[in-house]
């Protein structure tokens, strides 16, 4: 099925049909309508996979996509137009310009913690890049992926936008078939299988993956603030966000502030029992679930822990005491568990932090503007915010994306336009005057070369 999917893509790609703006342009209208006719449904399938708010499932996934939909229709026409740049005085008689041209036949493989907008959102890139698309939806949230199957193939044929379900044998035949362009969002153990297999091809990808992303609130921070901010980034749709903040370095002298004030702020959010309220979510499966509670029976937590098997509902939970050496502190911990550290000297901070691998975020609050700078300089990391978390995603004018083990490439705005996109070089030289220097014989031509190309 694959193959005949490709081959048919391939057909119509090559007819040139997906390049013209108005081309583009109507397909993002059929997106967009799509969305809006699906949107009750998209809601009812987000709460069901990961009983996800209506407000959260709207503004994080539903209503991202459509303003993204928007800021690009806006913007494509400028983007899709040739960029004049100068030529050197030795290529005299002549101009230059880049264009943007399609890769053609891309790949998009989304992950379970939005598992709507984190698969329709490279496709807003693809299709104003003017390829053709194969979406592979997880195999994780089966009501996302159900609904993602039924208006995907309701609004484009499959020779130019299809959709692909299954497990993990799927996933390996699409790795394995003739792509021009690979994006996967998720783990960085399953990055390094994405790009290995695209290796093999020497398949160009886009890499967004995650780590464990720092939060740190220095002693002139404005703490109420910081733990309100740090809080609803953390157990934003139950911890499983790939920026959410991993884990908090706090200074010893606002320690018991933060805590205090994080433990005000759950409360606030989601009452004296976050089990009861609508405004949280759940764990998307059993063995995440299972791998997140494993975490909390080896930690000390000193606000939440409460569990329910049956529902995979684990309470936000704050722990202390912890140690670099701990589990929970060897890999990205993807659910709604904070670890709570201290720290005295930012330069120390700063060596043990630089010693990690380079996360996907980092937040920094701080009214400090010399600790700002010196954090920013010194640490490495894909973005992030100054007294904020996640916000910074969420602008069409920012790029988002990884670094080192974090990922590779970015998109977002103009950003995914050129992520699914080659910027390919034209000269064009007049044919009215010959030009012999760069012909042989040389003889002595080196000197007028010389004078040229100082």
């Amino acid at each position: 099925m694959i193959q005949e999917i490709l081959r048919s893509q391939r057909e119509f790609y090559l007819k040139g049909s997906t390049k013209s703006y108005d081309f583009r342009m109507n397909q993002l209208d059929k997106l967009k309508k799509a969305i809006k006719k699906y949107e009750k449904k998209i809601l009812e399938a987000l709460y069901l996979d990961l009983r996800k708010p209506a407000f959260e499932a709207y503004t994080n996934e539903v209503g991202y996509v459509l303003d993204s939909i928007d800021y690009m229709q806006k913007h494509l026409k400028k983007w899709m137009k040739k960029d004049r740049v100068k030529t050197p005085i030795h290529q005299f008689l002549s101009r230059s310009y880049i264009e943007h041209i399609p890769y053609g036949q891309t790949l998009v493989i989304g992950p379970f913690n939005y598992p709507f907008q984190l698969v329709v959102e490279p496709l807003i890139g693809a299709i104003a890049g003017g390829n053709t698309c194969i979406l592979k939806p997880s195999e994780y949230t089966k009501a996302v992926e159900g609904l993602l199957v039924e208006m995907i193939e309701e609004t484009f044929d499959a020779s130019y936008i299809a959709i692909v379900t299954g497990e993990k044998e799927i996933t390996k035949q699409l790795l394995e078939s003739p792509f021009d362009y690979i994006f996967f969002t998720g783990s960085v153990p399953v990055g390094k299988i994405v790009m290995k297999a695209a290796a093999e091809r020497l398949t160009p990808l886009t890499l967004e993956l995650g780590g464990k992303s720092p939060a740190i609130v220095d002693e002139t921070a404005k703490v109420d603030l910081a733990a309100q901010r740090i809080a609803w980034g953390k157990f934003l749709n139950a911890g499983q966000t790939c920026v959410a903040p991993d884990f908090v370095y706090v200074h010893k002298k606002v320690e018991k502030s933060f805590k205090s004030a994080v433990i005000k702020y759950i409360k606030d959010f989601y009452g004296d029992n976050p089990a009861e309220s609508e405004d949280y979510g759940r764990i998307v499966s059993k063995r995440h679930y299972d791998r997140l509670k494993n975490f909390l029976e080896e930690s000390n937590v000193f606000s939440g822990g409460r569990c329910q098997d049956d529902h995979l509902y684990i309470e936000p939970s704050l722990i202390d005491q912890v140690q670099w050496s701990d589990s929970i502190m060897q890999e990205e911990i993807f659910g709604p568990l904070l670890p709570i550290l201290t720290y005295e000297n930012l330069d120390d901070l700063i060596s043990i932090l630089q010693k990690q691998d380079d996360p996907l975020a980092l937040y920094v609050f701080s009214e400090n503007k010399d600790h700002q700078k010196k954090i920013l300089k010194m640490l490495s990391f894909g973005g992030g915010a100054i007294n904020d978390t996640i916000s910074h995603v969420a602008s069409p004018y920012l790029p988002f994306g990884g670094i080192h083990s974090s990922g590779m490439g970015v998109y977002h705005g103009k950003y995914s336009f050129k992520a699914f996109t080659h910027p390919r070089s034209i000269l064009v030289k007049s044919s009215k005057i010959k030009i012999p220097l760069v012909f042989p014989p040389y003889k002595n031509k080196i000197k007028l070369a010389k004078k040229f190309m100082k």
